[in-house]
């Protein structure tokens, strides 16, 4: 089974050290959600490994998280099926996932928290039982070895599963890789706690208002526009309505491929 990794971006957002900035943080009054509102009932679906061996999910796959161990995702990590991935709007959410109905391979009483990351594609030359496992309807879990061996023993391959929805907690806050050229700006919004998926970008410089960004693909934000020799602000939208705006993210001499932390959701 193959994870649609996206080339583009890795000359955009290769590994950088990231810089911590001096901001003002303006919360909605939404980004106090909490964890007990926002967790998601326990629903089926399946789950798979790939070895670590494997250099697929090593440069962050389709979510475009560059390099996971030096980002901080590890390997908690997950890539997800088509019906799962909604066309990468859920990269960075957050899950808790277990074992269930087979007593001979599944670890009694374990679960793992792993962070959406990357796609599974369909291959529809397989039936759904067969090397289709991504194929729709199915949602599927495709986990590092690493993940899968604390929560089943690894010749279970194919395992049944439960899975839900949880908040996200991370270490430190928010970052933006700032990528591209000229005046292409693109940005790789990392590290993000809450509902872990951001919904809706606006940057803005000394010299400009609030900018609607686009999403490129994953959590990869784009706009044309020229912005620099200007202080960077950012606001964000999560997936569960909560707004955050960290103001001078970057300072006046930020340079592309640049990573830069801001506040946190919930912080």
């Amino acid at each position: 089974m193959l994870l649609l990794s996206l080339l583009v971006a890795f000359t955009l957002f290769s590994p950088t050290p990231f810089v911590r900035s001096h901001y003002n943080w303006s919360p909605s009054s939404s980004s106090t959600t909490s964890s007990s509102n926002f967790q998601s009932e326990w629903r089926p679906a399946r789950a798979t490994y790939y070895a670590a061996a494997d250099p697929r999910d090593v440069v962050g796959g389709a979510c475009g998280y560059g390099d996971l161990e030096r980002n901080g995702y590890g390997k908690a990590t997950a890539g997800l099926s088509t019906v799962l991935f909604d066309k990468g709007q859920i990269c960075g959410a957050c899950y808790e996932v277990r074992c269930v109905e087979d007593l001979r391979w599944c670890i009694p009483g374990t679960s793992i928290i792993v962070t959406a990351t990357n796609f599974c594609a369909p291959n529809y030359g397989f039936d759904l039982d067969g090397g289709g496992h991504c194929n729709p309807p199915n949602a599927h879990f495709v986990l590092p070895i690493e993940a899968f061996e604390k929560i089943a023993i690894w010749k279970a391959s194919n395992m049944p599963i439960q899975y839900r929805r949880i908040k996200c907690r991370k270490e430190g806050g928010v970052r933006f890789t700032i990528g591209g050229s000229g005046i292409f700006l693109s940005v790789l919004i990392s590290n993000v706690a809450g509902s872990g998926d951001i919904v809706a970008a606006k940057v803005k410089g000394s010299r400009t208002g609030w900018l609607p960004m686009g999403r490129n693909w994953g959590q990869n934000w784009h706009i044309n526009a020229d912005l620099k020799n200007q202080p960077l602000s950012f606001e964000m939208t999560s997936g569960d309505g909560a707004t955050l705006t960290s103001f001078n993210v970057a300072p006046k001499n930020w340079n592309f491929g640049q990573t830069f932390e801001g506040k946190q959701f919930g912080s």
